[in-house]
């Protein structure tokens, strides 16, 4: 019986990913893009990744950062999916290593539990292309996802995780269901549930 659900956010809980929406901003849209595309594929390392992604946003206002991450297009079917699950008794978390502007705002209209993810930093109302938090590197998601099975007294088959790409393979070795979400193939081979279709609640019909 499942007693815990831990879902990455862009692309998986949300339709896109938020970086790419901010560095669009910047005119810098395909370039970001392209690393993101890198990174999920498993082709460049996660934390690296992060790091010249977020240096690109530079100078970008807050006050920009905020409004897009308050209007992000969510996965359809996630408010739906969530709110079984937790009917089901299950504690649903977010994982992202995208960041707390929009994982904590979307929070409350998701409805999930806790979320853990980056800090992007900003001075003088300004982001200064430096980042920090709790989903920093390749491994984070898996490392998180064992200290929070240790704190809830949850094992690895009353685990599911949700992912698209290669920073959710971490979460993936300490889970017993394994659900590869409209992902990239280097994640589909380590699933045990895969969906193609963008739509969460096809997770309820497999579980």
């Amino acid at each position: 019986m499942l007693k815990l659900a831990v879902f990455d956010f862009d692309s998986t809980l949300m339709d896109g990913e938020t970086i790419d929406f901010f560095a669009e901003e910047l005119g810098l849209g395909e370039e970001v893009s392209h690393i993101t595309e890198e990174a999920m594929s498993g082709r460049l390392d996660f934390f690296e990744s992060l790091q010249q992604r977020v240096n690109l946003l530079k100078g970008l206002d807050y006050s920009v950062v905020e409004k897009i991450s308050r209007n992000l297009p969510y996965m359809p079917g996630a408010i739906e999916t969530i709110a079984e699950l937790k009917n089901r008794g299950i504690k649903v978390v977010c994982f992202s290593g995208g960041f707390r502007s929009a994982t904590g705002y979307a929070k409350d209209i998701l409805g999930y539990d806790a979320d853990f993810s980056n800090v992007l930093h900003q001075k003088d109302g300004k982001l200064t292309g430096l980042v920090g938090g709790d989903m920093m590197f390749n491994f984070s998601k898996g490392d998180m996802l064992q200290r929070l099975q240790n704190i809830l007294g949850v094992s690895e088959e009353e685990t599911l995780v949700c992912g698209d790409g290669a920073n959710d393979l971490s979460m993936f070795a300490h889970a017993g269901t394994r659900v590869a979400f409209c992902a990239r193939e280097i994640l589909q081979k380590e699933a045990n549930i895969i969906i193609k279709e963008k739509n969460l609640t096809k997770i309820l019909e497999k579980i």
